[in-house]
């Protein structure tokens, strides 16, 4: 079997009270960013990215989304919109770093999602790959 897994994070859980709604949220804003998620039964995922149902929920958090360029980062935002999602800042320039263009929502919980593009870059891998053996 092999995994992807990005070159920071490892994974990224979210318990929510509506599974149903987050998937829908989630399934809108990653389409954009060419992300598809793999739903299970009791929780969906997409590379880092895992939530489940369920209780207790674990509070909130923020996540960001890497997107390749700002089209996306607007088309992210739009369909998070469209998906049940509430503003939490319209796409554009940030004053983080030079090329800092993002857009934030908030998810059927709370949470702040966003998408970012850092500027024009090139990526030294695309993703670490593991091989596992499977036993």
């Amino acid at each position: 079997m092999k995994l992807h897994r990005g070159r920071m994070i490892d994974h990224i859980q979210i318990v929510t009270a509506d599974l149903d709604a987050s998937r829908r949220f989630y399934e809108a804003v990653l389409a954009p960013l060419g992300i598809e998620l793999t739903v299970e039964n009791g929780y969906f995922y997409a590379d880092e990215l895992f939530v489940s149902g369920g209780s207790p929920l674990t509070g909130r958090c923020h996540l960001a989304f890497q997107a390749a360029d700002a089209d996306q980062v607007a088309a992210f935002y739009a369909a998070g919109l469209a998906a049940g999602g509430r503003d939490n800042g319209a796409p554009g320039e940030r004053p983080y770093h030079p090329g800092y263009f993002a857009a934030f929502l908030l998810d059927p919980d709370g949470n702040n999602i966003e998408a970012v593009y850092h500027g024009p870059h090139r990526r030294s891998v695309p993703s670490v790959e593991l091989e596992i053996d499977d036993q």
